[in-house]
């Protein structure tokens, strides 16, 4: 049995590593096409959406650093396997508005203008990284790693509360230019 847990272990390091390229390539790509399927108007709404679930993400994420701290690993777990679902959702919601709609411009001026794109444009990097960490996380917590879990989680948390939080921020600030 000693030997299955390296093998296991590097099918899942592989998985992990495929998935943290071909998530962020796969949306890059279908970013890119420019000719729009229309599946109907109900996809403009999916950004408030991505903002409503951008903001319960950041809320779950803080519960669970405080489930965690408390010593409370079963609602840790609920609350952070919520999290990754919501994240998952986004994901998805995220593709299917910019497969149907164009994208919408920021209108705001000034020194707003700089603000939202280094927020925008830090939110987007930081996305892409933290898919690496939080697969790591989630992968190491499930698999009884704990250890290794709370090195990942050093790295993971920050980041993906960043995203989470910026990805709110964003999202409000461009709202007022999104046309239905």
């Amino acid at each position: 049995m000693e030997t299955l847990q390296p093998v296991q272990e590097q099918k899942a390091n592989r998985v992990i590593n495929i998935l943290s390229i071909a998530i962020p390539v796969a949306v890059a790509v279908l970013l890119g096409i420019r000719q729009k399927v229309d599946l109907g108007h109900w996809t403009t709404y999916l950004p408030h959406l991505n903002g409503l679930i951008n903001s319960i993400t950041s809320v779950l994420l803080l519960m669970g650093l405080y489930f965690i701290k408390q010593k409370n690993v079963l609602a840790h777990r609920i609350t952070m396997l919520t999290a990754f679902s919501l994240g998952s959702l986004f994901l998805v919601c995220y593709v299917l508005y910019h497969l149907t709609n164009e994208s919408t411009p920021f209108g705001g001026e000034g020194i707003i203008r700089p603000i939202y794109y280094f927020l925008l444009v830090s939110h987007i990097v930081l996305s892409i990284v933290v898919v690496w960490f939080v697969l790591r996380a989630v992968y190491f917590a499930l698999s009884g790693q704990i250890a290794k879990h709370k090195q990942t989680v050093k790295y993971a948390f920050p980041i993906w509360l960043y995203v989470s939080i910026t990805g709110v921020v964003v999202y409000l600030m461009i709202r007022p230019y999104y046309v239905h």
